[in-house]
């Protein structure tokens, strides 16, 4: 993990604030988890965790475990980037929580070199793919 100047600091801090209030828009019952993107201190892209556009907004199945089709915060980030005439090379992805390795494939394909987040996962596979590939990590604990 990376040291920060002040200045980045605050604006990293503020992020993640966002981040967490795009959570809340997440139907998923066990973890809400948002995520933005920024290049150039603009925000080109927003994600949370959920179901695909135009399945139902359940996403853990009657016994409270995670249906296996739906997108993490980040890739529905990404995706909507992608969608879009924006281009998320060397951007900034702010995120609740560390990435998985699933997601943190798609961050260093979608040219991303930065990440902050939140919450540490307990699996930090994805926290490793990224520093092999280069991608600076930040992690900022949750100071409510």
């Amino acid at each position: 993990m990376t040291q920060i100047n002040e200045k980045q600091e605050t604006l990293d801090k503020r992020y993640l604030r966002m981040a967490s209030i795009w959570a809340e828009n997440s139907y998923c019952q066990r973890r809400k988890v948002g995520a933005i993107i920024v290049k150039n201190q603009m925000i080109i892209s927003d994600g949370y965790n959920g179901t695909p556009a135009g399945f139902e907004n359940v996403c853990e199945d009657s016994d409270g475990i995670t249906k296996p089709y739906v997108l993490h915060a980040e890739a529905n980030a990404i995706t909507k980037v992608a969608r879009s005439n924006n281009s998320s090379d060397n951007a900034t992805l702010y995120v609740t929580a560390s990435p998985c390795v699933e997601c943190a494939k798609l961050i260093i394909q979608a040219g991303i070199k930065r990440v902050v987040f939140n919450e540490l996962y307990r699996v930090t596979d994805g926290l490793d793919l990224l520093a092999r590939a280069g991608v600076e990590c930040v992690h900022i604990a949750e100071t409510d």
